[in-house]
């Protein structure tokens, strides 16, 4: 017995280490670039942590802790219609713009299954029709599981390299990383596997900007969210239009 607990506790660290959790059960902090610190951390605790969000429709938005943590939950379509074709339901940390960064969050999908059942990540937003997004889908095609650019017209797809899709299953929840580097455009998407990217994209045409989570036109939840950095950008107040 005694012989055999070194080796099981070396193969249960391992599997947490591959699940990015350290041995007391916290998400283990990824490989930073040198000079990067921990800008934001929202573990959504209680409601108050709503307050940290601009979003596309706050009625579409609640706290929750349906699946045993707490949560950011969309679980209704947003009433809002952007002013290009992009994504409707959008929840972004306020007045916090962020340049060079690194994004963890866990997310889970609680729609119906179909080819663009889908979560997304946004960046680099500057305002409603200016930012960049990642849309996480069961099925990529020419509007789905992608890195895409909104660029004052309807999105377009900009990875160099994605995969087939993601499956998100039922009540599952998925770590999501996002690495931007703006010297060199690199854009960077993992899901679960946090050692290989699913998606990589190099673009140039937003620096700074604001993070956020939602969905083009499903429901979901966001948990558990760490960005790193060398520190924030220049930050400007507002998104949205008043109501």
């Amino acid at each position: 017995m005694h012989l055999r607990w070194p080796r099981q506790l070396a193969g249960w660290t391992l599997a947490l280490a591959c699940a990015g959790l350290s041995p007391t059960g916290a998400a283990a902090e990824p490989a930073l670039p040198s000079g990067y610190q921990l800008l934001y951390e929202q573990t959504f605790a209680d409601a108050t942590a709503l307050r940290d969000f601009h979003f596309s429709d706050p009625l579409a938005w609640r706290h929750s802790t349906a699946l045993g943590r707490g949560a950011l939950e969309l679980h209704r379509q947003s009433q809002y219609t952007p002013r290009v074709r992009s994504p409707v339901n959008l929840a972004l940390i306020a007045d916090r713009w962020f340049g060079d960064f690194v994004l963890e969050v866990d997310l889970v999908q609680t729609g119906r299954e179909y080819g663009h059942r889908d979560m997304c990540v946004f960046f680099g937003a500057k305002d409603p029709a200016n930012f960049y997004y990642v849309h996480l889908a069961t099925k990529a095609d020419d509007h789905a599981h992608n890195i895409f650019l909104v660029n004052d017209a309807p999105r377009v797809k900009i990875a160099q390299r994605t995969t087939d899709g993601v499956q998100w299953g039922l009540e599952v929840w998925h770590r999501v990383r996002l690495e931007r580097t703006l010297a060199n455009g690199s854009i960077k998407v993992f899901f679960d596997d946090l050692t290989e990217p699913i998606m990589v994209a190099t673009d140039p045409h937003f620096d700074y900007g604001l993070i956020g989570f939602g969905s083009f036109d499903d429901t979901g939840m966001v948990a558990n969210i760490r960005i790193w950095g060398p520190g924030f950008a220049p930050a400007r107040t507002g998104f949205f239009p008043s109501p």
